[in-house]
């Protein structure tokens, strides 16, 4: 029997889409145009309307009441990134880092006291997760990260160095993976520690990254870094064990995580595209090569959008999902890159000019497929695991 605090949320189908009315007028009132095309330029995190966000609720809905959430409730987490992405991912992400990054880790595998403590920060807003994950020689294969934590009494002193670790100069905590055993043991000498950005021997510089602006990647580097042995993830019976949290549940929501991302970009690339075809004009009627293409980009947006609510439904379960997650995720970084590019080539040189819209839609959708284990790796995982269970 499955652990009823983890049960899913049963939201209906017109409580989700209440929801997702919710977000968009949110969106609409406090996420304008003008004010993502600035955030986006100055690569601002809007602090302000992250916090008007959590006043919504939604920050709890990876979280089981019996925890202090709204109710584990996968599906209706997607819908929230989904339209936030569609206007500005210098909210969407920062969402993704609380809700998920750091509510869904949390209840899965923070111990007692870091429940206690930490998930009504989450909750209220006020806690923010990066993913520390990725060093400079090692890219997909995390088994070989060689950032080091050794034990010094009752503290943890960390030495090494993390790539691409989005919002790391904007979170609370840098979930660090490092090596806390030996390097022949790949998958059991590994540990998962919270590190406050602002410790003394933490160095972090952005990378100029083409978009997702708002929540800047970074570099990460620590020299010395010493935190308590409470830090660890899962507190003293965490240690050792960040392979297993690596590999759990969040695995195949983060894919899901950023098929929504994909799907939201490539809905309001394809809107934009839309009204540009569509636009009266007097006694003239839409091309019908545009009109077609129209078409073919609004039937790739709705099949990623089918497959990623049909395997975000299984997640919600707990049923084996990771052939499903990894489709989402695949289709939905095409759909978000071929839409975005093919928006812009419809909106002629307004879609190449920066600052536009569409010129950022197609920054963005660049990244989708990269991100979160590239369509490489999710045509391998697809054809791996659906391999192995013929």
């Amino acid at each position: 029997m499955p652990n009823s605090s983890n049960v899913p949320n049963e939201r209906s189908v017109e409580a989700r889409e209440c929801l997702r009315l919710s977000i968009r007028e949110f969106v609409e009132r406090e996420m304008p145009r003008e004010a993502a095309a600035r955030w986006d330029r100055e690569n601002e995190f809007p602090r302000d309307v992250f916090a008007r966000l959590a006043r919504m609720g939604v920050m709890g809905l990876a979280i089981p009441r019996a925890l202090g959430g709204t109710g584990r409730d996968i599906v209706s987490t997607m819908v929230v990134i989904e339209e936030l992405s569609r206007r500005s991912l210098a909210v969407s992400v920062p969402y993704i880092m609380a809700s998920c990054y750091a509510g869904m880790n949390l209840v899965e595998f923070g111990s007692p006291g870091q429940q206690r403590d930490l998930l009504p920060r989450v909750t209220s807003g006020d806690l923010i997760f990066a993913y520390g994950w990725t060093e400079p020689d090692v890219g997909a294969d995390l088994a070989s990260v060689k950032t080091r934590a050794v034990r010094d009494g009752h503290e943890v002193v960390i030495d090494g160095a993390k790539r691409f670790c989005s919002g790391a100069a904007l979170c609370d905590y840098i979930y660090t993976l490092v090596r806390t055993g030996d390097v022949g043991d790949r998958h059991g000498g590994l540990s998962l520690v919270l590190v406050p950005p602002s410790t003394p021997g933490v160095q972090i510089s952005k990378i100029d990254a083409m978009g997702m602006k708002g929540a800047a990647t970074t570099d990460v580097v620590f020299d010395g870094v010493r935190v308590p042995v409470a830090n660890v993830m899962g507190g003293e019976a965490g240690w050792g064990r960040g392979w297993a949290m690596l590999i759990g549940a969040g695995l195949d929501v983060e894919k899901l995580e950023v098929a929504a991302i994909g799907i939201g970009i490539a809905t309001a690339a394809l809107d934009d595209a839309w009204r540009a075809v569509c636009a009266p004009r007097s006694g003239e009627r839409p091309d019908q090569s545009a009109t077609h293409q129209l078409a073919d980009m609004k039937a790739q947006v709705h099949a990623a959008r089918l497959v990623l609510y049909h395997a975000a439904e299984l997640a919600d379960r707990h049923e084996k999902c990771s052939v499903e997650t990894s489709m989402a995720k695949l289709l939905a970084g095409e759909a978000a890159r071929d839409v975005a590019l093919r928006s812009q080539v419809i909106l002629g040189i307004e879609g190449y000019v920066q600052g536009r819209d569409a010129e950022r839609h197609v920054r963005d959708a660049l990244l989708v497929p990269i991100m979160g284990g590239s369509s490489a790796i999710q045509r391998n995982n697809i054809f791996k695991w659906s391999a192995a269970a013929t």
